[in-house]
C-alpha cells in the first residue's frame, strides 16, 4: 500500500507571506516511481467558477521506492488564504507520485501574521 506523508517544522500550517518554509516530504510506495513532485498549490471553494494554480513545482527524479527529503518553498505575496460568504481561496502542499499519481495534500494559511482573512458581508 502506497504511503505519502508530509511533515510540518514544529507542526506549523500558518504563515507569513514571502516566509520561507521546508517541509519533509516522505513516502513508502510499492514500487519505485518515476518521480514525486511537491508542489505549492492554492484553489478557490465555494460558489461559481472554481480555480486552482499550482504556484511551484519541486521534482524529486527517480526516487526509491521508501526515502523522505526536505523540500524548500518561499511562499509569494499574494493571493492572501480567505474565507468569505460566497468564496474561499485555500492554500495547500502536496505530495505526488508518478506514474500512478497517488497524492496527499495538507492545507496552510498564508496570510499576514499567519491569520485568514475573514471577509464579512454587507
Amino acid at each position: 500500500m502506497n504511503k505519502l506523508e508530509l511533515t510540518f517544522p514544529q507542526q506549523l500550517t500558518s504563515f507569513d507571506p514571502g516566509a520561507e518554509i521546508a517541509i519533509t516530504a516522505a513516502w513508502d510506495l510499492d514500487a519505485p516511481p518515476d518521480r514525486i513532485e511537491a508542489r505549492l498549490v492554492w484553489h478557490t471553494s465555494g460558489r461559481g467558477d472554481r480555480d486552482l494554480k499550482v504556484v511551484k513545482t519541486v521534482t524529486i527524479e527517480s526516487p526509491s521506492e521508501k526515502d523522505q527529503q526536505l523540500v524548500t518553498f518561499s511562499l509569494p505575496w499574494g493571493p492572501y488564504s480567505f474565507s468569505g460568504k460566497l468564496i474561499s481561496l485555500i492554500w495547500g502542499i502536496e505530495i505526488v507520485s508518478f506514474p500512478d499519481e497517488d497524492s496527499t495534500r495538507q492545507e496552510i494559511t498564508v496570510a499576514p501574521q499567519g491569520r485568514e482573512v475573514v471577509l464579512k458581508g454587507t
